[in-house]
């Protein structure tokens, strides 16, 4: 093949992707080099018109020819950063979204010297933050998915912290009482799924995002369940869709829960419903 010059390869990436209707096509274009190369942009300035090594455009092609058919740009780089730490991600797990920092920023205001659980982990990246930023007792998670367990174990390393996995639907496996429960739950209704870009709803693991017909499935199990594994005056801590604060709260009312406060996400969206046990209804 002819030489190529990183200018040329990074613009030449551009077009394809807009072409593929990729948002954030020169974004992306540039991520991937990045990934590829190595290079940072400062580097980038100064070597642009230099020819590209065959072997890393041949790898960029591949990568740009999978980013063009909406395979998540995180899944090719295999990372995403979360509250400043570093997580790898597969096409088992959840990529993490900034709104769900949220949900780690209030859980970390009542954390210290405490004892979590977290259920329906994914990459581990709501446990694995609380863990490395807030002095936690003990660190418990639960995921239904083996793989997903597999990946959190390999965050929680990486991250160099200590966290106890359990496999586990939902609380079947899990024993003992905690200060806090955290869980971003599969919330969206199952019939918006398909409706979604194709990035998630043909990537991005369903029993994820999937919950069920109204989305309130897990939010009821949490409810109804929580209480038996909370201390006296313990937490619960949820990430929610926009539209189910109203929802969430009638379930944790209903089932012995009191100071339900609702917390709005960067964009003014409800986001995260916490609320505390007193005990038995």
């Amino acid at each position: 093949m002819s030489k190529i010059t990183y200018e040329n390869a990074l613009r030449e990436a551009s077009n394809l992707l807009q072409a593929e209707s990729i948002s954030d096509a020169e974004l992306d274009a540039w991520y991937l080099l990045e990934h590829v190369t190595g290079l940072r942009r400062v580097d980038y300035m100064i070597r642009a018109r230099e020819d590209m090594p065959v072997d890393l455009y041949e790898n960029y092609q591949q990568l740009l020819k999978k980013r063009a058919l909406h395979i998540p740009l995180q899944y090719l780089t295999g990372s995403q950063e979360f509250m400043g730490l570093s997580f790898h991600v597969n096409e088992s797990v959840l990529i993490p979204r900034q709104d769900t920092e949220r949900l780690v920023e209030e859980v970390l205001k009542v954390s210290k010297d405490k004892d979590i659980l977290e259920l329906c982990t994914g990459s581990g990246c709501i446990i694995i933050s609380l863990a490395k930023l807030g002095e936690l007792k003990n660190a418990v998670a639960v995921d239904i998915s083996e793989e997903a367990i597999k990946i959190a174990k390999e965050n929680a390393v990486a991250n160099d912290v200590s966290v106890t996995y359990l496999q586990s639907d939902m609380f079947t496996n899990v024993f003992g009482t905690y200060d806090v429960i955290v869980s971003n739950p599969p919330y969206i209704e199952s019939e918006v799924i398909d409706g979604l870009m194709p990035e998630v709803k043909d990537h991005e693991p369903r029993i994820a995002l999937d919950g069920d017909t109204d989305g309130l499935k897990f939010y009821r199990v949490l409810a109804i369940e929580s209480g038996r594994f909370l201390n006296k005056n313990g937490r619960i801590y949820l990430e929610i869709g926009c539209n189910q604060a109203a929802a969430v709260r009638e379930l944790l009312i209903q089932n012995g829960f009191t100071q339900i406060n609702v917390v709005k996400d960067y964009a003014g969206l409800d986001r995260v419903v916490s609320a505390v046990y007193e005990g038995e209804i």
